[in-house]
């Protein structure tokens, strides 16, 4: 259909249709079991993660739907009351509106959201837009899959804990502001398939290839004592041999391998912006509340290390 903007056809973070020539619609749905202990935090983090999306695209959400699954027969539903009123707060942070949901009976429990939102076409960022040259940014520490995975084996820190919660209930509004104000065109948010895997997503789409420092991206604390012990979720490892495909290390460890591939939930945005106007996207991160770590850059599609659509992580 020629309204539709970015499809099922593409990997992108959402969908986008055209509303008409000036406003575009953006669609997306995420949703997850619990990671936390804490109801009201789960809630939270989940509905921090489903609106990510629409950031991701520079987008800002507008209206939301609750995704729940909830076994009605072994939960309490003030438990589920607790859940929600976490998605709710966030909401109410990122000005968007809960209109209604959907509950099915579940025997493991699953919250999320649809969400809906707007963008003018200028504004519009996407995976596929990646030019050689462009630095790439990360506006979030990495190391949360890795941590909830201690949470769910009660041996984590507490301070640890609270870093990792902190980071997945921070929207990333800001770091969509920050974007929209400097002209951004590419960029992506970090989840599931992990830094790596969101990257190759980017430079697949955009015909290009990547270098990344291993030592310039941002780690949450404790997370290498945590991998050290082998506290490693499996969804990381299987991250971590899809994207040895079109991956070379060069002197990376293989902790900070598993880092760089961990399973994250609501992680950060990676943004690539052209080299003159670093500086500036920088400083409109700061102005936000987020911090950009410089951890890379967009490179030709062939280069001395591989052939195209790779990526270079060095020491």
């Amino acid at each position: 259909m020629p309204d539709v903007i970015v499809g099922v056809g593409q990997s992108d973070d959402a969908g986008v249709f055209r509303l008409r020539d000036d406003l575009f619609l953006v669609q997306t749905v995420d949703f997850f079991t619990p990671i936390v202990d804490d109801a009201t935090t789960w809630g939270r983090i989940s509905a921090t993660n489903a609106l990510s999306d629409v950031y991701a695209m520079g987008a800002e959400p507008l209206t939301a739907l609750s995704v729940v699954g909830w076994p009605r027969e072994t939960l309490p539903l003030d438990l589920l009351g607790d859940v929600l009123a976490g998605g709710s707060e966030v909401l109410n942070e990122a000005g968007c509106v809960l209109l209604g949901g959907h509950t099915v009976d579940d025997p493991e429990p699953k919250y999320g959201l649809a969400v809906t939102g707007l963008v003018h076409p200028e504004d519009l960022v996407t995976n596929d837009a990646a030019k050689p040259g462009d630095v790439l940014m990360l506006t979030k520490p990495l190391g949360t899959g890795v941590i909830a995975t201690a949470i769910k084996r009660d041996i984590v820190e507490p301070d640890v804990e609270s870093a990792a919660v902190a980071t997945m209930t921070e929207l990333n509004a800001g770091a969509a502001k920050a974007m929209r104000r400097i002209g951004i065109k590419a960029a992506t948010d970090v989840t599931g398939f992990g830094l790596l895997g969101h990257l190759g997503e980017v430079v697949r789409s955009s015909s290009v290839s990547a270098e990344l420092s291993a030592s310039a991206v941002p780690m949450l604390p404790g997370v290498a004592d945590l991998i050290a012990a082998d506290v490693v979720p499996g969804g990381t490892m299987r991250n971590l041999e899809s994207v040895q495909k079109y991956t070379d290390f060069v002197d990376v460890s293989r902790s900070m391998q598993i880092a760089l591939a961990d399973a994250q939930t609501s992680g950060g945005l990676l943004v690539a912006v052209e080299a003159p106007l670093a500086d500036a996207l920088t400083q409109a991160l700061l102005e936000e509340g987020v911090t950009g770590a410089r951890i890379g850059s967009i490179v030709e599609r062939e280069f001395a290390h591989g052939p195209s659509g790779r990526i270079l992580v060095t020491a």
